[in-house]
């Protein structure tokens, strides 16, 4: 499942409060806001969409594979849709352990060591909410 959009814009926005920077990686899924490409997920890979440093940042280049008339956009102007691993990561130590819960609904708990569960019934949404959760607190604390 992939990260709707309303939620990677609360996460961008979650990770620019504490200073956190996406950093384009091989692999790596996005999406282009106000293009009326709202449909379209986008994946990082060397054939086809590659990053380069650029002056101003990170440059996202589409390499003639893709039909829309973009050649390329600054990394700033998309939105990252992180995946479940990296969501993980993103938690960092204060991740515990992703549990698979039983029972009619289902689902996946991701556990925090602040003691706090976010849970979901599926395991990258779970980890969202753990990630949106500890960096708006994190934020909250630091302002």
């Amino acid at each position: 499942m992939v990260i709707d959009a309303d939620d990677a814009q609360r996460l961008r926005r979650a990770m620019e409060r504490v200073g956190l920077r996406w950093e384009p990686q091989a692999g790596d899924r996005f999406w282009v806001p106000d293009r009326d490409l709202d449909d379209s997920v986008f994946v990082v890979a060397e054939m086809t969409i590659d990053v380069i440093e650029a002056t101003g940042g990170p440059l996202i280049r589409f390499n003639g594979t893709v039909e829309w008339a973009l050649d390329s956009i600054a990394a700033s102007d998309v939105v990252w849709l992180p995946w479940e691993h990296q969501l993980r990561a993103m938690l960092a130590d204060r991740f515990v352990t992703l549990e698979a819960l039983g029972g009619v609904a289902g689902g996946y708990a991701v556990a925090l060591s602040d003691g706090s569960r976010h849970v979901h019934v599926d395991p990258e949404q779970a980890y969202l909410a753990a990630a949106l959760a500890s960096l708006e607190s994190g934020a909250e604390g630091r302002g």
